[in-house]
């Protein structure tokens, strides 16, 4: 059976349309029953979300961000018409779009969709791989015996049911591996289900352009360039050594990924390798008390995430942005791994009051890295502030009383800058 039916779900031989119910939506593929490495993409997902929870924006362009300075975090596709893209400022998007209506993000509604979804994905396969809140790769190797239908009919079912019970669409790629199963899902969106094979990998990628290998960003595409690459056929050309010699691991690995090789493995247990937090002002703030509070309440956060993941980090990363838009990062590395907000503020401080910016701030981050199990957390003690310790006290003491009444119930006086 090498057809689905994408409207009734119905597998059959070949042809245009359904035999079962006559829909032309059909997807025809020789290798179709064979393939089992799948990638799902919500699609516009915080977008989605919203319309969904307020249908009186179903036919307007809808962009989820942090205000007039913040950046897009996502927008629909009546917008992505007018030219609005994620991260991008949102002054630029409301110039594209200035009839967009602007929603705040909900953090943790999208967190609640994310984790249902979740849980249709784990009915089908424990072979998970999360990538963000929206999207996954799935390993159905194997599944057909124990459900019965293929691995196309499977993802086919679980788009469906994702609309059915929770209002929001999504677009599926299958393919032998998961660099082409992630390029499939995109290249029928929204609400689309391609299918790259076996036989059809190097046709397919000589044709397409070096910027839809997975990583390869801005920076790489025009280092590429330089080097007269601009396509995957120009990669073909290239001697394995050559390009290794040129671009190093980069290079290795663009040989690979232009034959269409990908021996990666559906990891559902691929490690958290940061816990941080970030905001952009609504205004520049040049005001050093004022940054000064910002940093507290994201280092509370960041400590609030990795006591709530047992995780502890050994790195301090602070990130800024300035007005220009160029940004700063700074890394410290502890003698010993750290949960406590305390400590990561003062960290954070440190490498604030080190970088000396000049001018306004448009964005702070503060984050941990290099994690650890969170039973190594703060044992070594700060040797170079004794009041530190009581203070740990004073964090757990106000950690139990939030856990009890509520985040806002005991803040710090520096909080209310």
């Amino acid at each position: 059976m090498s057809s689905l039916c994408r409207a009734c779900l119905t597998l059959f031989e070949t042809g245009t349309r359904c035999p079962a119910c006559r829909s032309p939506r059909v997807l025809s593929h020789p290798e179709l029953p064979g393939l089992s490495i799948a990638h799902m993409d919500c699609d516009a997902f915080y977008a989605s979300v919203e319309k969904r929870d307020n249908p009186d924006l179903r036919d307007k362009p809808v962009i989820v961000g942090g205000g007039q300075r913040g950046v897009v975090a996502t927008c629909c596709y009546i917008a992505r018409i007018s030219g609005v893209r994620s991260a991008m400022p949102m002054f630029q998007a409301l110039r594209l779009c200035p009839e967009a209506v602007v929603v705040p993000p909900r953090f943790d509604v999208y967190k609640q969709v994310s984790l249902a979804i979740r849980a249709m994905m784990a009915d089908l396969t424990p072979a998970i791989e999360p990538l963000s809140l929206d999207e996954a790769f799935l390993d159905l190797t194997g599944t057909a015996r124990l459900h019965g239908a293929p691995p196309a009919l499977l993802m086919a079912r679980l788009v469906r049911r994702m609309e059915e019970e929770l209002g929001i669409s999504g677009s599926v790629g299958l393919s032998h591996n998961k660099f082409l199963a992630k390029i499939a899902s995109d290249l029928d969106k929204p609400r689309g289900f391609s299918v790259i094979g076996q036989a059809e990998t190097a046709d397919f990628l000589s044709r397409q352009p070096v910027r839809i290998i997975w990583g390869v960003g801005t920076a790489t595409q025009t280092a590429l360039e330089g080097a007269g690459i601009r396509t995957i056929a120009d990669l073909l050309r290239w001697d394995r050594r050559d390009l290794s010699a040129r671009f190093g691991q980069m290079g290795d690995r663009l040989w690979r990924l232009a034959r269409g090789e990908d021996a990666r493995k559906v990891a559902p247990d691929r490690a958290v390798k940061s816990i941080s937090k970030e905001t952009t002002f609504d205004k520049d703030i040049a005001d050093a008390g004022i940054v000064d509070g910002h940093l507290w309440r994201l280092s509370v956060q960041v400590a609030d995430r990795a006591k709530a993941k047992d995780l502890a980090g050994r790195t301090v990363v602070l990130k800024l942005k300035r007005a220009d838009f160029s940004t700063i990062t700074r890394r410290y590395a502890l003698p010993g791994a750290t949960q406590s907000a305390d400590r990561i503020y003062a960290e954070g401080h440190r490498l604030l009051s080190a970088c000396a910016p000049t001018g306004a701030l448009r964005l702070i981050g503060i984050g941990i890295a290099d994690l650890r199990p969170g039973d190594q957390a703060d044992l070594a003690g700060d040797l170079l502030d004794p009041d530190a310790a009581r203070r740990r006290k004073a964090e757990a003491a106000t950690d139990a009383i939030r856990a009890r009444f509520g985040s806002d119930a005991i803040i710090k006086g520096r909080a209310l800058r």
